[in-house]
């Protein structure tokens, strides 16, 4: 197992606030709703998974959806 594939990172104003990675999906799932609800209120927060693989990143999710 990989414990670097799944990867959450925090931003806000453009600017990396806090990151983590995780080895297994359904962890890194719970911990990106986590730091919506413990970190969504930040202004100009932006929260993204992406799963490495073999060809680089690609996103599974990002908050707010519309960024």
């Amino acid at each position: 197992m990989n414990d670097e594939r799944f990867h959450l990172l925090l931003t806000a104003g453009g600017q990396p606030v806090m990151h983590g990675w995780w080895g297994k999906q359904p962890t890194a799932e719970y911990q990106y709703l986590s730091w919506i609800g413990s970190w969504g209120s930040i202004a100009s927060a932006r929260i993204v998974l992406t799963e490495r693989a073999d060809d680089g990143e690609r996103v599974l999710a990002s908050w707010p959806e519309s960024s």
